[in-house]
């Protein structure tokens, strides 16, 4: 099973080296939507979520408030325009010599993330299955 921890091993910075490769991903959009709500009380956050108890009049000076619901939702989408932008901010000078590039074609299914390389916080990570 894929854990927390293999990753970061897999990533660690000894076992690494920087290599050049051209990647060909296919245009994908996902999205999910999440309710917190019951997360949140589990986690100690009960009396936000109830009117006799909640104390939000730091947001309201009548102390009005209550949280009805909590909702998180992510969204990556890799198309074109991601490709061509970054494309458009780099400048690639390659010697007469130089070595092609290894490739890497995602035409089968992979996973990704998306990580905060100095916190090593993983921001994003997903499945993608029918390329």
């Amino acid at each position: 099973a894929l854990t927390y921890e293999k990753l970061m091993e897999w990533t660690r910075p000894q076992v690494m080296r920087q290599k050049e490769v051209q990647v060909s991903l296919p245009r994908f959009k996902m999205e999910q939507t999440y309710d917190m709500k019951s997360l949140l009380i589990s986690m100690g956050m009960e009396d936000v979520f109830n009117g006799q108890k909640v104390n939000l009049s730091g947001m309201s000076p009548n102390n009005d408030l209550v949280v009805s619901k909590a909702i998180h939702k992510a969204f990556v989408e890799v198309n074109e325009e991601g490709t061509e932008a970054a494309a458009a901010t780099g400048v690639v000078v390659m010697l007469q010599c130089a070595r092609i590039p290894q490739v890497f074609n995602a035409d089968h299914p992979f996973l990704f993330f998306i990580r905060h390389n100095p916190t090593k916080s993983i921001l994003f990570y997903g499945r993608f299955c029918s390329p």
